[in-house]
């Protein structure tokens, strides 16, 4: 889908940047949950803070974002809408969304499908995975071994539904975006947030196995 390729990364990223040098960013700081820090507007992308202005986007330590993290970023502000909206709606998988059609099959084997093989029988690794990156509990406590919600972006939360494996089924897991989720961002960045989160909690498995 394109996804690792750093040059289609580069182009967006410079056209989205030509962009933002067209809107008023401290306009659209409240709507999106964001702060002004002098002209630049600062979002946490699960939870780390990271500095945006015409120039690029940089982590508070100035260096600088990687294409994909700034894609997301740049993507949430130009899609900003005219007031707030609150999350809320249904939770909704990634399929459940209009136009996430031709992106399905790689969202799905890169976070569900992955999730499931790499913690099955790994369950307690996996709440450790997500408690490192200030989860709360979910809304589905009661019917999933784990089920915890994350901030993508301050508009922005994510759910993480997980079963461990027994002796009549295999692990699930699922991820759930809100449906007001689509009115800050397109399915392109949406995927790129769940393979993202899949990513992060591989990570920590890798280093605490």
């Amino acid at each position: 889908m394109g996804f690792g390729k750093s040059e289609v990364f580069e182009e967006t990223y410079v056209n989205y940047l030509k962009e933002l040098k067209q809107i008023n960013l401290q306009n659209r700081a409240e709507t999106l949950g964001g702060k002004m820090k002098e002209t630049h507007l600062c979002l946490p992308f699960y939870g780390q803070w990271f500095t945006i202005g015409p120039e690029g986007i940089y982590d508070l330590s100035g260096k600088r974002c990687g294409f994909s993290v700034a894609v997301v970023l740049l993507k949430y502000i130009l899609m900003c809408p005219d007031k707030v909206v609150v999350p809320g709606g249904e939770w909704m998988t990634f399929r459940d969304f209009k136009d996430a059609g031709p992106l399905i099959s790689y969202f799905t084997s890169n976070t569900n499908k992955t999730l499931e093989q790499a913690f099955a029988g790994k369950c307690h690794l996996l709440k450790d995975a997500c408690d490192s990156m200030g989860v709360r509990k979910g809304d589905f406590s009661d019917t999933y071994d784990v089920s915890l919600v994350v901030n993508v972006l301050p508009r922005i939360p994510v759910t993480i539904n997980f079963n461990d494996r027994d002796e009549e089924f295999p692990a699930a897991a699922s991820i759930l975006y809100r449906q007001t989720t689509a009115e800050y961002l397109d399915m392109e960045s949406l995927a790129i947030t769940g393979t993202w989160l899949s990513g992060k909690l591989l990570n920590y498995l890798s280093d605490h196995s």
